[in-house]
């Protein structure tokens, strides 16, 4: 994607989101009912699986008095606070709305929305919603089959994260690889220049590591022709990486990457299997291509929020859905 188009699609964010801001919110309140109302037609158990693993709320929670409302999200962080109320604001503007914004890596105390949490049987307080979606869902075109791209690794990225620092320390050389440090906070032998996306997906395999949180390119690779590689995530979002399953919808590498160079080898010998793992990697996104359905289940981590905080007393209906 080039940074033309990137900027336009960015400007577009932002002039769409501030002229849902301006619009009469009534407006949205009055269509939340008929929205709810679609949840058979979107298979209501598929509904209420996503729902319960988004928001895995189970009793009911009392939110502080002097918690942020709806009609006072702060703005500081402007994507996250666009992408959290374009579904709050179907609700009443007065009902508590606890939030934590930026990349979450521990559980709050209290029944929080969050964009990430740790992948975790005991995450119940960190309730995921779609959040800074500009940054973490932009999917690319991809034009070249497996076959026919490079028969090599690829990273590029910076931080700190050990894991990276593994990868770049044993590989940036390597005959089999094109790994390399893009950061400028620490210019050294393991630097190389950027690549895109798009140049990315001239190989055959691509590599995803997590960052502060979870890895932001894991969703553009499993969306293209390559295979991606990555150890076993740590954290989650919207995009239920705690559900992936390692040899079904990626290579599972070790955290210090020493197996790296055997399994590209392994996959170069049985091509039909990349093929496999990348169309199951495929399925897997195109789950969440279906915008009706995404806007509904958003609406709906939010109104078990609500109920379960004790502020709305919820349609029998829906509340079947995580009383079941």
């Amino acid at each position: 994607m080039s940074a033309i188009k990137r900027a336009v699609q960015r400007v577009h964010y932002y002039a769409h989101n501030v002229a849902r801001d301006m619009a009469p919110q009534a407006l949205f309140r009055r269509n939340l009912q008929r929205i709810l109302e679609g949840i058979d037609s979107h298979g209501a158990d598929r509904i209420a699986e996503r729902l319960n693993y988004y928001n895995k709320m189970s009793r009911l929670y009392q939110t502080p008095a002097d918690g942020a409302t709806v009609a006072g999200i702060p703005r500081a962080k402007s994507r996250y606070y666009y992408d959290l109320k374009e579904h709050a604001r179907y609700f009443p503007r007065h009902l508590r709305i606890e939030h934590l914004f930026g990349d979450i890596v521990h559980v709050p105390e209290l029944p929080s929305i969050v964009k990430s949490r740790p992948i975790s049987d005991t995450n119940e307080n960190s309730v995921v919603m779609k959040l800074n979606k500009f940054r973490h869902y932009q999917l690319f075109d991809d034009g070249t089959d497996f076959d026919d791209k490079k028969p090599m690794a690829v990273w590029r990225g910076g931080g700190r994260n050990p894991k990276r620092v593994a990868l770049v320390q044993r590989y940036h050389n390597h005959p089999l690889c094109d790994i390399g440090r893009t950061t400028r906070k620490v210019v050294d032998h393991t630097n190389k220049p950027f690549l895109s996306p798009a140049e990315q997906l001239k190989y055959r395999y691509v590599i995803s590591i997590e960052g502060n949180d979870v890895a932001t390119n894991l969703k553009w690779i499993m969306a293209s022709k390559s295979l991606c590689l990555m150890p076993l995530s740590v954290y989650e979002t919207w995009f239920m990486e705690g559900r992936l399953v390692a040899g079904l919808h990626f290579v599972q590498l070790r955290d210090d990457f020493a197996d790296l160079e055997d399994k590209i080898l392994h996959y170069e010998k049985h091509p039909a299997e990349a093929r496999e793992i990348i169309r199951n990697a495929n399925a897997y996104v195109a789950q969440f291509a279906d915008a009706p359905r995404e806007k509904l289940l958003s609406l709906l981590v939010l109104y078990k929020y609500f109920a379960l905080t004790g502020q709305i007393d919820p349609d029998p209906r829906i509340a079947a859905l995580w009383n079941g």
